[in-house]
């Protein structure tokens, strides 16, 4: 009995720590929403560009191309997904409520929680670590007329994300303000 409970602890102590060490979220399919909306960004970027752009950036001594190189050195794939339609409730509060409901779980910890009653607007930012070091990101941003979900998965360096959205022309949402705030 007491080894049956040993190998249990042991599984659910295993699972708890592959949910920490991988940061990745599960997206729902959005596809019927980009042609409702007036505006969508879909955006992954896997580990070999953020390699290539490490490479390339790796000749450069500019300030913002050495923060960048940095930042990037340790991420594996960045997701953006971004909607903004021309009324009210277009979108599933279901969809993003699942996204926001992986972020409850272990190897998650919320660093801001910003609800606007006035705007209608939602913002949560979270950040997954594993042996107290940070290995992914998740803003979850929502409003009746748009939403936006970011996710970053590997080493990430919090006080330069800002400059990673800068470079790579991500649009500047309300989640990514937040964040800003929260740090």
């Amino acid at each position: 009995m007491l080894q049956r409970f040993a190998i249990v602890v042991f599984v659910c102590l295993a699972s708890a720590c592959a949910v920490a060490a991988d940061a990745r979220l599960v997206l729902p399919s959005f596809a019927g929403l980009e042609r409702k909306s007036i505006e969508s960004v879909d955006i992954t970027i896997g580990a070999f560009p953020l390699h290539l752009i490490g490479r390339v950036l790796d000749s450069s001594d500019d300030p913002d191309s050495v923060a960048v190189r940095k930042l990037v050195k340790g991420i594996k794939t960045i997701i953006v997904r971004s909607y903004k339609f021309d009324a009210d409730n277009v979108y599933s509060k279901a969809d993003v409520d699942s996204v926001r409901s992986q972020l409850s779980g272990p190897g998650w910890s919320q660093l801001a929680k910003v609800r606007d009653k006035k705007d209608n607007q939602d913002v949560d930012v979270f950040v997954a670590y594993d042996h107290d070091k940070v290995v992914g990101l998740a803003i979850v941003a929502s409003h009746p007329r748009e939403f936006s979900i970011v996710n970053i998965i590997g080493e990430v360096d919090l006080e330069q994300v800002a400059t990673l959205e800068k470079q790579f022309g991500l649009p500047r949402t309300a989640a990514s303000r937040a964040a800003e705030r929260a740090l």
